[in-house]
Formats: structure tokens, C-alpha cells, sequence
């Protein structure tokens, strides 16, 4: 039975590796683009239910699993000019981070990137540099 379920383990692990990167990071940002809200779970507890912002009409948000890139208390996006407090970027120029725009959360306004209140953008930021980025996932989903 135990050889079953870790061959079982393993197979899902191949089939689905983003889904399997997934369930093993401890923390997990898990973004619904239909509902413009973020779920934040650790160790697979539930943390947090927030509302976002993401690609309005005309840009994307990329879609899948992503690791941190990198990390920035304070950055300054050089083509829009706008701050983008407690920025975790998870694709090239794409990041989750703190916005002042918040009467537009909980619906599409951003170029790209996922927009949080910026108090849960530290609290994201937070429990990223706890548990470690490597143990990180962003998940974008429709």
C-alpha cells in the first residue's frame, strides 16, 4: 500500500508539477482572477481572503504557478512611475505589491501586476521572508 501511494504521489507529481510545487510550498498565494481576490495559505491553512487587483481590460496577468524572483521593500516601477510597496516579483516584471488605488480593489485596474492593500502586501511580504522565498508560490488562476 505505501509503495502505491508513493508511486500514486509521484505519478500526480509529473502529470500536474505545477499543481505538485504547489501543495508543497509552505506558503501559497493563490490568485482567482475571476473573483479579484487572493487566498493566502500556510502550511495548508487558510491565513487570509483578500481582494486584488489585477490586469484591467487591454493588459495580462499571467496565469500559473510562479516562485518569487525577487523581493523589494520599496520599489519605484520605471514605466508607470507609480510606488510599488512590498514587491514580490514572480515574473519578469510582473508582482504582487502594495497599492494606494485601493477603492479599486476587487476589480481588474492594474497593467499587470496583482495590487493588494498595502498592509496585506506586508503581511504577503512578511510571510514570504519567514518561511523563505523558495518555499513560495504565487498561483494565478482563472
Amino acid at each position: 500500500m505505501r509503495h502505491y501511494l508513493l508511486t500514486l504521489a509521484l505519478a500526480v507529481a509529473i502529470a500536474f508539477p505545477a499543481a505538485g510545487e504547489a501543495m508543497a510550498a509552505r506558503l501559497i498565494a493563490d490568485v482567482d482572477l475571476s473573483s479579484q481576490t487572493m487566498t493566502v495559505k500556510k502550511d495548508g491553512r487558510v491565513l487570509y481572503r483578500w481582494p486584488v487587483s489585477t490586469a484591467r481590460p487591454g493588459k495580462v496577468t499571467p496565469v500559473g504557478t510562479f516562485r518569487p524572483q525577487r523581493m523589494h521593500r520599496k520599489w519605484r516601477s520605471t514605466i508607470y512611475g507609480s510606488n510599488m510597496p512590498y514587491s514580490i516579483f514572480f515574473r519578469g516584471p510582473y508582482a504582487i505589491h502594495g497599492t494606494s488605488a485601493v477603492s479599486r480593489l476587487g476589480s481588474p485596474a492594474s497593467a499587470g501586476c496583482v495590487r493588494l492593500h498595502t498592509s496585506n502586501a506586508k503581511r504577503l511580504f512578511d510571510l514570504t521572508r519567514q518561511v523563505g522565498p523558495g518555499n513560495m508560490r504565487v498561483r494565478i488562476r482563472h
